[in-house]
């Protein structure tokens, strides 16, 4: 693409687009084609696994791809009238590094190998810089921030790998899973495994390896946070899964410690902390940047249970957030590229101006704190009764705890809307355009359609996402 538009810049986005849009339909395909046949393998050159590199389509996969391909094209629709203001004359970079910041998202999905897994966590993790920086200012602080963390993050892993092929001799997933019960003794396992999750746990922005999320995504173009948002931690949390679930026996016991148990406290740590940390906040993005810490701790809690009800509750609840985040940070983005509205002190002015951003943010609001009937509820109460079901009562204490701050932040939100007169004079008049109420519309009304129809999405989780150990 930088060469097709460099002379012609407006033909970045609908480029884009189409390809973006080309995507959605051949994931719904490729989802279809799952469901209906079984998991698609692709072994690259005929190299077949585990001597070769082999992408995986499985249920799990194909359902991610098909989220990640719907808030992509979303995110570019989006993207439309706040390039000209953020972007500048950096239109070309920013749509190509999009779409391969979508392209390493694919991989990460399919790759069925480690050191794979590690490339395209790169590509991402590059790319996504580079979408942070790309406006300057303190964009740019927050992306070399995220650099720098991100790198460590990134060595880390790659050090558990080699730790894991040295004790294995394999670096397939599958390859390694059946090597990996008779080496349970082996301390440079149990070192590789540790560096494997340290590393994604900075990638995932998990407490207490979260620090560099807030800014990055606060300071971020408006056009690139609801992509990251939605997408990156959530990806990086899907590796975890995958070398949990996957390549390790969930059930397995390092030095006596259940390594779910793990997960689990981890996840409630993080679905409290988060919360907290986002109730004290007041500019917009980081407070949802925060309160997406706490929903990446609720996620885990669900995966963290060992059943099935918690782990089907922890990937659906996943797809909810994943949707709600776009939402909130588009609707962060309407607030300030069309009232200057970046702060719960200036908020009131949305409130007056615009009733329907008003509205949307309840949808969303109820889809976060967890109420019917929206997506969020019913992911929420599979992870509850997982917890239940497990034994797991502090689990359940940690969710409804962060279910509380949640209420607490967005109800302090509302009553910026209605109770507080703004103090800015700036208001920009004019018609809202047609892109921010699309993408805003429609996240906002799937939040809802994914609490609708949320028993056939169960369904096909069941039948068609869970791992071997289930």
């Amino acid at each position: 693409m930088p060469v097709v538009c460099l002379k012609h810049r407006h033909w970045s986005q609908p480029i884009s687009l189409t390809i973006l849009a080309a995507m959605v339909l051949v994931s719904i395909l490729n989802l279809h084609n799952v469901v209906n046949h079984g998991e698609v393998r692709y072994a690259f050159s005929g190299w077949t696994a585990p001597l070769g590199i082999e992408w995986v389509a499985d249920g799990l996969a194909s359902v991610i791809l098909v989220l990640l391909s719907v808030l992509g094209l979303l995110g570019v629709v989006f993207t439309g009238p706040t390039s000209p203001k953020a972007l500048g004359g950096r239109i070309v970079h920013y749509y190509t590094l999009i779409l391969l910041f979508f392209s390493a998202l694919t991989g990460i999905v399919f790759a069925r190998d480690l050191f794979n897994l590690f490339v395209f966590l790169e590509v991402a993790a590059i790319s996504s810089y580079a979408l942070i920086g790309v406006a300057g200012g303190r964009a740019l602080f927050a992306a070399f921030r995220y650099l720098i963390l991100g790198t460590i993050g990134a060595s880390i892993y790659l050090l558990g790998v080699s730790y894991l092929y040295a004790v294995t001799g394999t670096l397939n997933m599958a390859d390694m899973a059946d090597k990996l019960p008779f080496l349970l003794g082996s301390k440079a396992l149990v070192g590789g495994l540790l560096f494997i999750f340290i590393g994604l746990g900075i990638k995932m922005a998990l407490v207490p390896f979260h620090a560099w999320m807030p800014e990055a995504y606060a300071y971020a173009p408006d056009s690139v946070s609801p992509i990251l948002a939605s997408l990156l931690t959530k990806i990086a949390l899907l590796a975890w899964v995958r070398i949990i679930y996957w390549v390790l026996n969930a059930s397995i016991v390092v030095y006596g410690i259940p390594i779910l148990l793990l997960v689990a406290v981890l996840g409630a740590l993080a679905a409290v902390i988060g919360a907290s940390l986002a109730l004290a906040q007041r500019d917009l993005k980081m407070m949802f940047a925060y309160g997406g810490i706490s929903h990446i701790g609720i996620i885990l809690i669900g995966i963290g249970q060992g059943n099935q009800t918690g782990f089907v509750g922890g990937i659906f609840y996943l797809l909810n957030d994943a949707v709600m985040q776009a939402a909130l940070f588009f609707l962060a983005g309407v607030a300030f590229c069309h009232y200057g509205v970046r702060t719960i002190d200036d908020i009131g002015r949305v409130g007056k101006q615009a009733p329907w951003l008003t509205g949307s943010l309840v949808v969303i609001a109820l889809g976060m704190v967890g109420l019917p009937p929206t997506g969020g509820f019913f992911g929420k109460w599979n992870i509850i009764l997982g917890a239940l079901e497990a034994g797991n009562y502090v689990s359940v204490a940690a969710v409804v705890l962060s279910t509380l701050l949640t209420l607490a932040y967005f109800v302090k939100l509302f009553e910026g809307i209605f109770r507080q007169t703004s103090t800015r004079l700036d208001v920009q008049f004019g018609e809202i355009p047609l892109s921010f109420k699309m993408t805003l519309g429609v996240t906002s009304a799937a939040i809802m359609l994914l609490g609708l129809f949320s028993s056939p999405i169960v369904q096909l989780l069941l039948n068609h996402a869970l791992p071997p150990s289930f």
